[in-house]
């Protein structure tokens, strides 16, 4: 597998809660997939987990070369969780097919988290 391309961002859990904090149901409904909040929900650090899979989504729609304005819904993007603790990759709908036209096979992501800063790194490796 080859590198295709690469996407990192950078989100301030504290923003990112404000935004959450003024439409709590909306904004998670439209934002995550029911498996994504399932994993962060009762977390004793939740804010940190979800700005983190926000983060990944960000990344990931930056390595293929996008934005949310071409029509790619939030949740077309979900950040997985293998038994290991791996994070991985599952796109649908407009996400999978601009990745299948790009030639992307897999997806190499790095999440961090800290009290104020959430990061993710995704690599798209093409098959």
């Amino acid at each position: 597998m080859h590198t295709i391309a690469h996407g990192v961002d950078l989100v301030e859990n504290a923003r990112f809660a404000s935004l959450l904090d003024r439409h709590p149901e909306r904004a998670r409904r439209r934002l995550f997939t029911e498996a994504e909040l399932a994993y962060a929900s009762g977390k004793k650090r939740e804010i940190e987990h979800l700005a983190a899979r926000f983060a990944a989504k960000e990344a990931v729609l930056k390595a293929l070369g996008t934005g949310w304005a071409d029509g790619i819904a939030w949740t077309d993007v979900e950040v997985t969780r293998a038994d290991n603790g791996r994070p991985g990759v599952r796109l649908s709908g407009l996400a999978a097919e601009t990745a299948e036209r790009l030639g992307i096979g897999d997806w190499l992501l790095s999440l961090s988290h800290t009290e104020h800063h959430a990061m993710a790194s995704a690599i798209a490796l093409g098959a």
